[in-house]
């Protein structure tokens, strides 16, 4: 299967993904609307998210696929599945003493995490509770990182791509069926977490049993001994590190904006995990079908020492990131109001409420491209497992958000928060550009001046038409407000217009999309 068919069907697996979030994120504005109590469930949703992003997602992966790659391509299937076994064993005994620390722990995390909701006791509690619930949801869905890295190893994109929809489909209906039988009302959706981590597993589980690769887990105290002794699993471990510390620092900064995000007053926390989810589509569509498909193909050529396959691969995903991110990041800015009320403006979600996650919206939508490059450009660098560069620059981004919210927070309150973000996002990935660049790892094709060029006009004119079509009566979100299905069907409209003349125009300019999809 080709990159860009392998991208292409995540990317549509990915779709189904985000669409499904978007609803379930509907369903909560719906239901709880932007108070201390749903300010209080996305704290406790994003401490255990937060670690599984550390030890799972983010850290492990960037260190087992490349290891992966390399003992496929130089042992045996012996071998293979060794690496396979012992692997998941030291990962799964270590997430289980995770879990349990950090439901023990649940107070102190919260305190950290969100210390200003202390002005409002009960919802305090209630994180506290949430977490605990939530917090064994580590254990599933890390392992369920782990069954990806070996099914995107063996190009079998499908089911991980497709695992996330089980976690919205779970909590969409925990949100119907039981916010009437809890008081509060939102913890349904920790219930509903639970649930969907459960049910991500199976699938993952079922895949790995489908290809022979399922690991059988060890929990005699030698075999698990043998396993974290191993020379393999060692190598993995020493080489998380730095891939730890990269990681901590996005999410340090994470923390920290969400605590400066509670100190503002209730609601703030949930207008920017709002906007925050509705960037999280493109990003997703875009920059993760990218970066898992690359990762692969990156590692196998750097192992064969093939710098031009290498440079090419980087090459062609950085010239979709430009014709596909920056026009995205014109049509969020814009119409940031008018998409936040047809995601949201129901029910307990008011018209405040819209104006405050599209300012947000608006402010994330500045460093849309950065967010997106960063996913293709960083698997360069673990693909050669190097990681401490990464690392280092994932560090200077980290102070330089929290020295960005020192002048954007005053002025601009939580949106600021997101615009930080977003600045030090487009930072961290000319960083990273520059630094494959100077180690001789990618050297742009010909033909990038005259792309950005025509991308540039053609984004313009995108933005000049979405300005235009934004005054007009078709996306009076307030006065439609009544009418869900017109209001839906004009954006429908605006966007597919907008899209079908920013391709138009680059067609006109001389982009020959076939060409560039089949490099």
């Amino acid at each position: 299967m080709t990159l860009f068919r392998s991208a292409a069907l995540i990317s549509a697996l990915t779709l189904l993904s985000r669409v499904t979030g978007l609803l379930r994120e509907n369903i909560t504005a719906v239901l709880f609307g932007s108070s201390a109590f749903t300010d209080a469930f996305f704290v406790a949703f994003r401490l255990p998210n937060l670690l599984r992003r550390l030890f799972a997602e983010g850290a492990f992966s960037q260190a087992f696929v490349p290891l992966l790659a390399r003992v496929r391509l130089e042992a045996d299937d012996q071998a293979y599945k060794r690496l396979i076994d012992q692997t998941a064993t030291v990962l799964f005994w270590f997430l289980l003493m995770v879990s349990v620390a950090g439901a023990v722990g649940a107070p102190a995390l919260v305190w950290m995490m969100a210390g200003g909701m202390a002005q409002y006791p009960e919802a305090m509690e209630a994180a506290v509770t949430m977490s605990r619930w939530m917090f064994p949801y580590i254990l599933p869905i890390s392992l369920v990182a782990f069954a990806s890295a070996v099914l995107n190893a063996e190009h079998r994109f499908a089911a991980p791509a497709f695992t996330p929809v089980l976690l919205n489909l779970a909590m969409i209906v925990a949100a119907l069926t039981l916010h009437n039988r809890f008081d509060p009302p939102v913890y349904a959706l920790a219930a509903g977490v639970s649930f969907g981590a459960v049910l991500q597993l199976a699938l993952q589980w079922w895949a790995l049993g489908a290809i022979g690769k399922r690991p059988a887990l060890a929990f005699g105290w030698r075999t698990v001994r043998s396993a974290w002794e191993a020379p393999a699993t060692r190598d993995i471990l020493v080489r998380m590190v730095p891939g730890v510390l990269a990681v901590s620092a996005a999410q340090l900064s994470l923390v920290i904006n969400t605590h400066i995000a509670s100190t503002l007053g209730a609601g703030r926390v949930s207008w920017v995990s709002y906007a925050d989810r509705l960037m999280e589509f493109p990003t997703a569509l875009l920059g993760v079908a990218l970066g898992t498909v690359l990762l692969p193909g990156l590692s196998r050529a750097s192992a064969k020492g093939d710098l031009a396959s290498y440079s090419a691969q980087l090459d062609w995903g950085l010239r979709l990131v430009v014709l596909l991110a920056l026009p995205a990041s014109v049509g969020l800015g814009v119409l940031a109001e008018p998409l936040t009320a047809l995601l949201y403006h129901y029910g307990k979600f008011s018209a405040l409420d819209v104006r405050m996650t599209a300012q947000a919206g608006a402010a994330y939508a500045v460093g849309l491209l950065g967010l997106i490059a960063v996913k293709v450009l960083a698997p360069g660098y673990y693909a050669q497992l190097n990681l401490r560069t990464p690392v280092t620059i994932a560090l200077a981004v980290l102070a330089l958000t929290q020295l960005l919210n020192l002048v954007t927070v005053p002025l601009l309150g939580h949106a600021g928060l997101a615009l930080s973000i977003s600045l030090a996002a487009l930072c961290n990935a000319l960083l990273l550009l520059a630094g494959l660049i100077r180690r001789g790892m990618y050297r742009p094709q010909p033909g990038w001046p005259r792309l950005m060029a025509v991308v540039a006009a053609s984004t313009a004119a995108l933005g000049v038409l979405l300005g235009w079509a934004k005054e007009q009566r078709w996306l009076a979100w307030e006065s439609l407000a009544g009418h869900p299905l017109e209001r839906a069907g004009w954006i429908l409209f605006v966007v597919l217009g907008c899209t079908l003349g920013y391709f138009a125009v680059l067609a006109l300019l001389g982009v020959r999309w076939k060409a560039m999809l089949k490099r």
